[in-house]
């Protein structure tokens, strides 16, 4: 009886699954609080169940590294060049060019999501990693030199990622190359932070990137991509509803609880 009793411990054990162990998604609390209409919050219980936050640094190019409350570390378009700290848990990619994805990434880390797929199929992705749900919804590239000869554009060979964790919906743009449709924007539902590259050249022209910030209207916008883009530009293309805050820092905690009133940019300059 005992050896029974033993065993059947050991058995439900190995169905318990590690701290960062992928799961099935759970229902996307980004998609549903975008279609559904606004709930008043008592300010008393907003004070008292006030929400973890995340930790967000700019490491360069178009990698932030995300620090979520249940000490999940995620990375986006890792290349592997750009590095702060210890190691991702996850890291996101897109095949835009060698910037923005490695083949060869460290064999430590867990979780390698792509943001293409190899058989011209759209990339699908929809898991619960620790504390977090990661989805992403697919748009076309443009052809690099060095591809195969064919389309000027690449179908679904780019990702935009949505991170959902600690009540706050997060989204990363990857490398964009074209205006999103209402299809698109429906996909990606609510984003409280979204991380939007302003080259203006290598990715979208800068009238066609403001034009998406204004219309996702996210409570923090983090430019990436960034290279010698007129910010000033930038600011005055999406308007004066957006305040702007720099600071000399590579990083920042925002919890929900705290997200600005007023949509703002958030420039890190301490990369």
């Amino acid at each position: 009886m005992l050896r029974l009793l033993l065993t059947a411990f050991a058995f439900l054990g190995s169905l318990a699954a590690p701290v960062l162990a992928q799961q099935p998604p759970q229902r996307s609390e980004c998609l549903a609080m975008a279609n559904a209409a606004p709930r008043a919050m008592p300010v008393a219980f907003r004070q008292a169940a006030a929400a973890p936050g995340v930790e967000i640094t700019y490491a360069g190019h178009s990698t932030y590294f995300i620090d979520t409350p249940g000490g999940l570390r995620i990375a986006t378009d890792y290349s592997g060049a750009y590095q702060v700290g210890r190691l991702p848990d996850v890291v996101t990619m897109n095949r835009a060019h060698s910037t923005h994805y490695t083949l060869f990434p460290d064999k430590r880390i867990p979780h390698v999501l792509h943001g293409w797929s190899e058989d011209g199929k759209p990339a699908i992705v929809s898991t619960r990693i620790g504390d977090t749900i990661i989805r992403n919804v697919t748009t076309d590239i443009r052809r690099y030199f060095g591809d195969d000869a064919g389309s000027d554009m690449i179908r679904d060979g780019n990702s935009i990622f949505i991170f959902e964790v600690a009540g706050l919906c997060i989204g990363h743009l990857g490398h964009l190359h074209h205006k999103l449709d209402d299809s698109h924007f429906a996909q990606i539902g609510r984003l409280d932070i979204v991380m939007v590259p302003i080259d203006g050249t290598y990715t979208m022209s800068l009238g066609g990137i403001s034009e998406i910030t204004k219309r996702l209207r996210a409570s923090v916008v983090l430019p990436m991509h960034r290279f010698a883009t007129p910010l000033d530009d930038f600011m005055r293309r999406i308007g004066q509803d957006f305040e702007i805050d720099r600071r000399t820092e590579r990083s920042f905690r925002m919890s929900r609880d705290a997200l600005p009133s007023q949509p703002t940019v958030i420039i890190l300059d301490g990369v």
